[in-house]
């Protein structure tokens, strides 16, 4: 802290905080980032608004902004540094920002395309349990297979964080001070995504953002969504897991969980990649698919190797080649790991990988750990033990 001197009187002013808040900022003041003036100044004024805040004042004369000198007496400030201040800076580059970040930088946000993406991704995280407290934003649009643009910002959600939520992403409180609320960016939001086809990883981001659009009483958004969750599902169906994190890591995409630009950029070259792999374009993925049935798993044989065995299949359709040579030699294909299951059969090789987060494989090792009678094999060693393989 530091004070600033106007005669005899003595403002208690956070300008270091300020000029270092300034120079981090990109779009929450109409400044000149470079002018060491306009950021003096501008840092100047902050610290003054800071101290409003400090004091819960409403007033928007800067002679509120003087805290007070001791518990007894309120200093008053000095006319002089008061006009000379209202004189030099003018009041509206310091408008709240959905007057002067919404209005501007919304109006330009698709100006500064240079071309109209192929879709958009958006992820957001929450500062606690409530979907709605939105803390950070982070946008990617994508063209021709590589990102076109990017818009990142911290919002303040004004509500608590939650400590779990901050161990996951790293944002407290403090990080969001003088950052815009949700109503600020909505405007953006709106440039950025409507009338766009916009990913999400899984549909947590899309009510997310609807919940904060009612709180915080702005329109929803206009958007076509496409689940990056689906797309990976469908396209690599052999993993044990379609999370972002292992999806990414699967397919060799940079990732830094749980922060929103990067989380967006990863669920993007999903569905790159993802069109890559099949062949599909995005239109296919936008379709809705047919809903499958179910079939029916193959009827174990009279006898065989695996007669009695109760065995679910992981990573592998339970009436696939896996299945058949199954039941061929004995062994009855169950849907899930159940209570009387005593086999999964993975198919993975040792030691299994991501395969071991599964629901399904968690469910049997834990059973087996428990002293139950099941037996967790690869296929390839359960396959080598079976007399005829000539069908598989």
């Amino acid at each position: 802290m530091c004070l600033i001197y106007a005669g005899r009187y003595r403002i208690p002013c956070f300008v270091p905080y300020a000029v270092r808040f300034l120079r981090r900022s990109e779009t929450s003041l109409s400044f000149r980032r470079n002018e060491p003036a306009d950021l003096a100044a501008t840092a100047l004024l902050l610290a003054c608004q800071s101290v409003c805040v400090m004091l819960d004042s409403r007033s928007s004369s800067m002679s509120a902004w003087l805290p007070k000198a001791n518990a007894h007496r309120r200093l008053s400030a000095p006319r002089a540094l008061c006009n000379a201040l209202s004189a030099a800076y003018d009041p509206d580059m310091f408008q709240p920002l959905h007057a002067n970040l919404s209005a501007n930088a919304a109006a330009t946000a698709r100006n500064g395309d240079t071309e109209e993406p192929d879709f958009v991704v958006i992820d957001v995280e929450t500062a606690c349990s409530r979907v709605s407290s939105i803390c950070q934003i982070g946008i990617v649009g994508f063209r021709n297979g590589a990102v076109a643009f990017e818009y990142e910002t911290l919002v303040d959600p004004q509500d608590h964080f939650s400590s779990f939520n901050t161990r996951i992403h790293g944002i407290a409180a403090s990080h969001v001070l003088g950052q815009p609320c949700f109503a600020d960016v909505h405007g953006i939001l709106q440039a950025h995504l409507n009338g766009r086809t916009t990913v999400a990883h899984s549909y947590f981001d899309k009510g997310a953002l609807a919940a904060a659009c009612r709180i915080n009483d702005r329109a929803m958004l206009e958007t076509t969504w496409l689940d990056s969750v689906r797309v990976a599902k469908r396209a690599w169906p052999e993993l044990p897991s379609h999370r972002l994190n292992i999806v990414a890591k699967h397919l060799g995409i940079p990732l830094k969980h749980h922060d929103a630009l990067s989380d967006a950029r990863a669920a993007g070259m999903i569905v790159v990649k993802a069109i890559d792999h099949t062949g599909l374009q995005l239109s296919y993925w936008l379709a809705p698919q047919p809903r499958k049935r179910a079939t029916a798993p193959p009827t174990p044989g009279p006898d065989g190797t695996l007669k009695g065995q109760r065995i679910a299949i992981l990573g592998e359709s339970r009436n696939g080649r896996l299945a058949q040579q199954i039941a061929a030699n004995g062994g009855r294909i169950m849907a899930s790991v159940g209570a009387t299951t005593t086999m999964l059969v993975v198919a993975a090789d040792e030691p299994f990988g991501y395969v071991r987060y599964d629901a399904e494989f968690k469910k049997a090792e834990a059973r087996r750990l428990a002293g139950d009678d099941i037996h967790i094999v690869s296929a390839s060693a359960l396959l080598s033990t079976l007399p005829d393989r000539r069908d598989v």
